[in-house]
């Protein structure tokens, strides 16, 4: 099945996610009607909603801009094969740019004052 291109048939596929969430809440408080189940169903749709915007937004705009991510699951197979395999990177480039300048021999321990 290919991507879905319609802009009408996006715009209805996102009620029909909206009415089933709405469906599914109005359910649930039916089912136990309290302030407690309220705000917690709340908190929980917020907590998701804020998960997607990260696996999706800020890991492609502030981690990883060669990346595009099809879905969740392809999410969390990014996660484990290009993130959580690799060590945390801990070179400063200033270390780098001072050993390759120690071409004569002499050592630079530590850094020169102005006067």
């Amino acid at each position: 099945m290919g991507d879905l291109k319609n802009p009408r048939l996006i715009i209805f596929k996102g009620l029909l996610f909206l009415l089933l969430g709405l469906l599914s809440a109005g359910t649930l408080l039916a089912h136990a009607p309290s302030l407690t189940v309220a705000l917690l169903l709340g908190l929980t749709v917020w907590a998701f909603c804020r998960f997607y915007y990260f696996a999706f937004y800020v890991i492609e705009k502030y981690v990883d801009s060669q990346y595009r991510f099809a879905g969740l699951f392809q999410f969390c197979q990014y996660l484990i094969r290009n993130r959580l395999g690799k060590p945390a990177e801990t070179t400063n480039r200033n270390d780098d740019s001072d050993s390759s300048n120690q071409t004569d021999g002499t050592e630079q321990d530590a850094p020169q004052t102005a006067s």
